[in-house]
């Protein structure tokens, strides 16, 4: 099975960023939209992992999402990976309290080691943002970045971590497997 852990906006937000979005989504042929629904910031994702890892996982997304206080964040100006002309990922960024965010991924992390999970992305630098769009063939993106480089999102309160069972195919399938609150400090 597929894993990875991330923060889940509120309906709400997302309602707004969606409502930003909807206009641009005729843009670049190639683009794949991602739905709304399948909507989450990843904080580590832990590719593939068995059902025993999995269950080690859990105490140890518990004990790591208590050692952290509820922060805020709000969606922000938009990027592309590796870069708005070559585009193969299009994203919505995020600002607030960022340090708290790099500091609860890499707890993330280190519970993920902790249970015996190998993580396809280590040593890569925690770059928090939303995706919106991904591209087999890198595609021009900047009109798109341009055009949500001022979007500014409502603030909200990233109060808990999610384990989530991703099922990859034509549209991935997300199933939460356990959440956890961080602790409202």
């Amino acid at each position: 099975m597929r894993l990875f852990v991330a923060l889940a906006p509120p309906p709400a937000v997302l309602d707004e960023l969606d409502s930003a979005v909807t206009p641009l989504r005729a843009g670049p042929p190639g683009l794949r939209w991602t739905s709304r629904d399948a909507w989450h910031i990843t904080l580590a994702f832990l590719g593939e992992a068995s059902e025993t890892m999995a269950a080690r996982l859990a105490p140890r997304l518990e004990r790591a999402a208590a050692g952290h206080h509820q922060f805020r964040l709000a969606f922000a100006g938009a990027g592309a990976f590796p870069s708005a002309g070559r585009a193969r990922v299009l994203w919505c960024g995020l600002s607030g309290d960022d340090r708290e965010a790099a500091s609860l991924a890499a707890s993330v992390a280190a519970a993920a080691r902790g249970a015996g999970a190998t993580m396809p992305d280590e040593g890569r630098a925690f770059r928090p943002h939303l995706t919106l769009a991904r591209c087999r063939v890198p595609a021009d993106a900047g009109a798109l970045v341009a055009a949500l480089s001022g979007y500014r999102g409502p603030a909200w309160a990233a109060d808990r971590i999610h384990l989530i069972l991703s099922r990859p195919g034509g549209q991935p399938r997300y199933t939460t497997l356990g959440r956890w609150p961080l602790s409202r400090g």
